[in-house]
């Protein structure tokens, strides 16, 4: 296992629905809530199963350290994550982290922008908490199929986003449309030293391009499966733009998007 990485005990302190196939798990690591970094994922053993044996990566939306709790908003897709939305208040486990490396902070930024879609807003509400911490002055994109899986809009406001830009796939929350057509209106209006984002490839390819036709700093968090989640599988390679594979694991998952070949 690599340097830092610790198995944690954990204990559920809460897990409830907060949108349609979205939940919410908090639960008590002390020494795993201290040591997150935004941007940064555990590796969770999901109990119920005895022939699934790899650990479940998933990012955080908050790491209280002094309450010693770790927040987590993920999407229900398959059996383990299923079983995980089945864990009460009470139940145990053990979650390994922190794994992969945080969100980098852009030397003299003044201002930023993140973007979210799907369940990419949970590793971005963490984001938006480093840069609201720092002083960052910043503005938020959501995008969601449909106004019922929509969550975050409001976390985001509340951390002091001077605006949040929600985009429905369907029209039924905020603009109909796509991420990228609102974040290209706001980098119209200038004034942004970084955007920062997580959700599908597709979306995260399209705010890399509008990034870099606007001349700003973009920094991406890769989704892959992540096996093992420090870099011994080599399952969850990420193609660069310089010919090599970095892990998404160990090398990220957060990459300056101009490394990574779209």
């Amino acid at each position: 296992m690599s340097a830092g990485l610790s198995v944690h005990d954990f204990a559920v302190v809460s897990n409830e629905p907060v949108a349609d196939g979205l939940m919410r798990v908090v639960f008590s690591a002390p020494e795993l809530a201290a040591a997150l970094r935004p941007g940064q994922f555990v590796n969770i053993h999901v109990p119920g199963d005895a022939s699934q044996i790899l650990r479940v990566p998933l990012s955080f939306s908050h790491a209280d350290a002094a309450a010693g709790t770790v927040e987590i908003v993920y999407a229900v897709v398959g059996d383990a994550t299923r079983r995980l939305s089945q864990m009460a208040p009470g139940a145990t486990s053990t979650a390994v982290g922190p794994c992969g490396n945080p969100w980098p902070a852009v030397d003299g930024a003044r201002r930023a922008c993140v973007v979210a879609g799907g369940v990419g807003i949970t590793p971005v509400v963490a984001c938006a908490r480093m840069l609201a911490g720092s002083g960052v002055a910043f503005d938020a994109v959501v995008g969601s199929q449909t106004a019922g899986r929509l969550w975050g809009a409001d976390v985001l406001e509340a951390l002091g986003a001077g605006t949040v830009a929600v985009t429905t796939d369907d029209g039924t929350a905020g603009r109909r449309g796509f991420t990228t057509d609102a974040l290209a209106d706001l980098l119209a209006q200038g004034g942004y030293d970084v955007v920062y984002t997580c959700g599908p490839e597709v979306m995260m390819a399209g705010v890399a391009r509008i990034c870099r036709e606007a001349g700003v700093a973009c920094r991406v968090s890769m989704e892959r499966m992540m096996s093992c989640g420090f870099g011994a599988c080599a399952t969850c390679n990420v193609a660069m733009a310089d010919g090599t594979y970095k892990s998404c694991c160990k090398d990220g998952p957060v990459f300056d998007a101009e490394e990574v070949a779209w």
